[in-house]
């Protein structure tokens, strides 16, 4: 298949015609440069306090009606510890943008847990170019910081007091700084255009993002956008095998909004390019609470149970968990 131009990928977004065929090509591209393993990575969600307003967040800083919360440093590296008893190879750190987690606070968690012989992601928000390279210094992998829409007004409007440009440069510094850089999109927001879809894929390219999350934007109550509808499932699917067709070698997750709205999405996302999942590896008691959109699936089950569940998915597609630390490159 020829490189996709931007007018390309706005035709294939708009025409829902030979989605399957998309889909297919998606699969055979991850198949042919990631080959069947799944990569499991264990995410603790570690506080839901964020100082940011986005207007599409449960977390966001004015939303009184919601029960806060931080897990203490020694109680992160304990899920972290069980997670990787339980199999896991790579921790996921993240958090709202919550200020007491210190540079300094951080850089101690980040240690302790690297003592477990596991790959480390962070996605901790936007911070200087001097806290990225002291959380590298210290055996951080990964970051993953979403850019959410490359359409700059559609930006300012969804992120009230923050910047299309201070985002931007997060994403470069990390990559200055070596770290596997992940970022993705949000499909479906409200005013969003297929050609900043477009625009948002080539975006990834353009900065060789490591790694890609693509969700679909789901309306919570608690914000401004609580009367939105919802995004689509099969375009949030159809940018999502686009970026795998672009992007043949990087890390895309099946990510757990996809499931929100479709009972099988992460399989049919595993199906149509994704070769990730990230399992909550936090238990029952907070994970209700970290409620950026409604209705997330799992909430009442424990670490292990979910595990055990998504092996088992992954299994039956014909497909097996990786036991190695999932790098882009190995």
């Amino acid at each position: 298949m020829k490189e996709l131009s931007r007018a390309d990928i706005i035709d294939i977004l708009k025409d829902d015609s030979q989605n399957e065929a998309l889909f297919s090509h998606a699969d055979e591209v991850r198949k042919q440069y990631k080959g069947d393993e799944v990569h499991l990575r264990g995410l603790i969600e570690f506080s839901n306090i964020c100082k940011c307003q986005c207007k599409y967040c449960g977390l966001r800083s004015p939303n009184k009606n919601i029960q806060r919360y931080r897990i203490q440093p020694d109680e992160i590296f304990k899920y972290a510890k069980s997670a990787v008893e339980q199999g896991y190879r790579t921790i996921v750190l993240q958090s709202g943008e919550d200020e007491f987690y210190t540079t300094n606070v951080m850089c101690k968690i980040i240690e302790k847990i690297k003592t477990l012989d596991v790959a480390l992601t962070l996605s901790i928000g936007e911070r200087p170019f001097e806290d990225y390279k002291a959380f590298k210094d210290v055996g951080a992998d990964r970051y993953l910081i979403r850019i959410e829409t490359t359409d700059k007004e559609l930006y300012k409007k969804m992120h009230p007091n923050m910047s299309f440009e201070n985002r931007v440069r997060c994403l470069r510094d990390l990559k200055a700084l070596g770290y596997e850089t992940g970022t993705g999109c949000l499909v479906g927001l409200p005013n969003q255009t297929i050609e900043s879809l477009a625009d948002d894929i080539l975006f990834f390219k353009e900065i060789d993002a490591d790694m890609v999350g693509i969700g679909p934007f789901i309306a919570h109550p608690e914000t401004p956008l609580k009367d939105a509808d919802n995004g689509n499932f099969t375009l949030a699917l159809k940018v999502m095998a686009l970026t795998r067709i672009l992007l043949k070698d990087i890390n895309i997750p099946a990510t757990t909004a996809m499931e929100t709205l479709n009972p099988q999405g992460r399989i049919i996302a595993l199906q149509s390019g994704a070769n990730v999942v990230m399992p909550n590896v936090t238990t029952t008691e907070y994970r209700a609470k970290y409620e950026i959109y409604p209705n997330k699936i799992c909430i009442n089950e424990s670490p292990d149970k979910c595990r055990k569940c998504i092996e088992g998915k992954i299994l039956s597609i014909g497909r097996t968990v990786a036991k190695d630390y999932g790098f882009r490159k190995i």
